[in-house]
Order: C-alpha cells, then sequence, then structure tokens
C-alpha cells in the first residue's frame, strides 16, 4: 500500500476518533464511527489474501449493523423524549438498543464471533489498531451513557465475555486469535466495574492498551503467529522473547506486574457495592485466560541455546521499535507501586 494511502488512514482513523470521543450529538457520534470503519478497511485487507478480503467483508458487515443499531437507539430516544444530547438517553428501548450496539462494536459476548476471525486475517499491525485504538470511540460512548445502561444485562454480558473470553482460548494455536480472546475478557472485566466507577474502567483500558501495545509490537518484530513458531524465537531473539514473556505474565493479571492492578481495584470496589458472588465468579474464571497466558510465556521462553543469526542482528541495530518495546514493557510491568495514587484518585 502506498505510503500516501497509509496515511490518509490513520489520519480518517484519528479524526473520527476525535470526532466520536467529543460530540455530545448523536449524529456526529455516528459520523465519527462511520469514518472509523470505513479508514479501517483498506488497511484489513490490505495483504490481497482471501483470508483477508474475508476479514475486512465480516468487519464491514458487523460494524455497518451495529452503527445503524446505535443511530436508530438515538432516533428512537430522541423521538421520545425530544433530545439529541447522548447524555440524556432515558427512553428504556433507546437503552436496549444502545448496549447491544455498543456490544458489538466492542465484541462482547454473545456478539463476540466477529472478532477473532477478524484479527487473524489482520495483519499485527493492523490487529494492534482493532484492539486497542478502535475500541476507543465505543467505550467512550459507554462511558458517557453508563448511567442509563441496564446494570443486570450488562453484568451478564461481562461475566459472559470473561468465561467465553477463557474458554474459547484455550484451544487456540494463533497468537492472534489468543489475543482476540483474551481482549473479549479484559473487555468483560471494563464493562463490569463501568455502572459503578467509571474511572476504573478507564484505568483498565488504558493499561491494557500499554500491554497490548506491547505485546502485538514484540510478536511482529518476532514474527511470530502460531505457537509453533513462538517456541523457536528464543534462538533468535532472547531479549525480546523474555520481554513478551513478562508483558504475558501481566497481562494475566499475576501480582507484583502491572496488569493485577485493575484487576485489583476491580474487585475490591465490587465488594464495596455488595457484588461479592459477582467479583468471586470473576476471579474464579480469569483462572482460565490464565492457563493459555503461561501456555504462551512458556511457549516463548523455552531456553534453547541462542542462536546470533542475522535476524538478530538486524534487531539489535536496525529495526526502528528496538528503543520502544522495553518501554512499554518496563510499564507494563512496573507499575503496580503506583497503586495508592490510584487510590487516592478513584
Amino acid at each position: 500500500m502506498a505510503p500516501l494511502t497509509n496515511l490518509i488512514s490513520a489520519s480518517s482513523i484519528l479524526l473520527g476518533t476525535m470526532i466520536t470521543i467529543t460530540s455530545n450529538h448523536w449524529m456526529t457520534a455516528w459520523i465519527g464511527l462511520e469514518i472509523n470503519t470505513l479508514s479501517i478497511i483498506p488497511l484489513i485487507s490490505k495483504p490481497h489474501h482471501p483470508r483477508a478480503i474475508e476479514a475486512a467483508t465480516k468487519y464491514f458487515l458487523v460494524q455497518a449493523a451495529a452503527s445503524a443499531l446505535l443511530l436508530f437507539s438515538g432516533m428512537t430516544n430522541a423521538w421520545y423524549t425530544g433530545q439529541w444530547d447522548i447524555t440524556q438517553l432515558s427512553y428504556p428501548p433507546s437503552c436496549l438498543l444502545l448496549t447491544a450496539a455498543i456490544a458489538i462494536k466492542l465484541g462482547l459476548a454473545p456478539f463476540h464471533f466477529w472478532f477473532p476471525e477478524v484479527l487473524q486475517g489482520s495483519s499485527f499491525t493492523t490487529a494492534l489498531l482493532l484492539s486497542t485504538v478502535m475500541k476507543l470511540p465505543p467505550t467512550t460512548i459507554l462511558l458517557i451513557t453508563s448511567h442509563s445502561l441496564n446494570p443486570t444485562l450488562l453484568t451478564f454480558m461481562s461475566i459472559m465475555s470473561i468465561a467465553l473470553g477463557g474458554w474459547m482460548g484455550l484451544n487456540q494455536t494463533q497468537t492472534r486469535k489468543v489475543m482476540a480472546f483474551s481482549s473479549i475478557s479484559h473487555i468483560g472485566w471494563m464493562a463490569i466495574i463501568i455502572i459503578h466507577s467509571p474511572e476504573l474502567t478507564l484505568l483498565a483500558f488504558y493499561i491494557y492498551i500499554l500491554m497490548t501495545f506491547s505485546i502485538f509490537l514484540t510478536m511482529s518484530t518476532i514474527n511470530t503467529s502460531s505457537l509453533p513458531t513462538l517456541m523457536t524465537s528464543w534462538t533468535k531473539t532472547p531479549m525480546l522473547s523474555t520481554t513478551l514473556m513478562l508483558t504475558l505474565l501481566s497481562l494475566a493479571g499475576l501480582p507484583p506486574l502491572t496488569g493485577f492492578l485493575p484487576k485489583w481495584l476491580i474487585i475490591q470496589e465490587l465488594i464495596k457495592q455488595e457484588l461479592t458472588t459477582t467479583a468471586t465468579a470473576i476471579s474464579l474464571l480469569s483462572l482460565l485466560s490464565l492457563f493459555f497466558y503461561l501456555r504462551l510465556a512458556y511457549c516463548s521462553t523455552i531456553t534453547l541455546p541462542p542462536n546470533p543469526s542475522n535476524k538478530m542482528k538486524q534487531w539489535s541495530t536496525k529495526n526502528p521499535t528496538n528503543t520502544l518495546i522495553p518501554t512499554l514493557t518496563s510499564l507494563s510491568t512496573s507499575l503496580l507501586p503506583l497503586t495508592p495514587m490510584m487510590l487516592t484518585t478513584t
């Protein structure tokens, strides 16, 4: 793809994201989401492979349906209340439609079916955008309208997402599909606390973006798309394999790494809200995700004798991400001491 096309796509994604997260009107929010959808499709279909074309088609159909539901929700609310303001969502059927639309866009269960297939058909860079940047606009709408959402429905979808994200990731051998189910599980953690503490949802989302950036950049650098190739990565790039292992353990939520922070605070807040059963359920379900994170971490650190190949020399001298990955890994593993500050702000 030509550099100009990449620049236009990246600029359009940024523009659509800014329009959506800064808008208070349903129409402008819908326009921003549509700009985002149309901007990412050329990046998904860039490899000119049947799987990439299939992923782009699935993404377009699903996102178009979700955007139509969202616009219909806003129009129905405006018809009955006379308000086009996003924060004035009060008509119950509109609230249900909006919850379904945002769940489809985020990949929350039971609307998660499209996300693993689209990620598997995309390149690592595009998969990174789909897992992080493209989730920011719908998450923002969910935060703005959190006071109007149905707590029971959102809790049910969140627990189902955590369960399915862990269960479906157990038998996956493709790293992008594993990261897709990991994303579904983490979105469930964010959605389950959004009504009680939107600040914790933002914190969990920011930390998730940080860790996902580190993992996808590392996997892209060492070019590992499946578990068999991940097992041989140590012979080529021992340092990157070590950083990948640490970030995966952090994404799993193991203390004393950064990923433990949002899960700890979310469970603590649920207990404060007298939702001990819910906190216990998601804590136990997170053990499913822990299994495949540990499997990935184990595969990335199978300590065969290091082989200083040309690829290893290329990483150490020419790769532009050789400073970005260690920085992201350091942040992904060492932010837990900031917990007292987080507790005072939330």
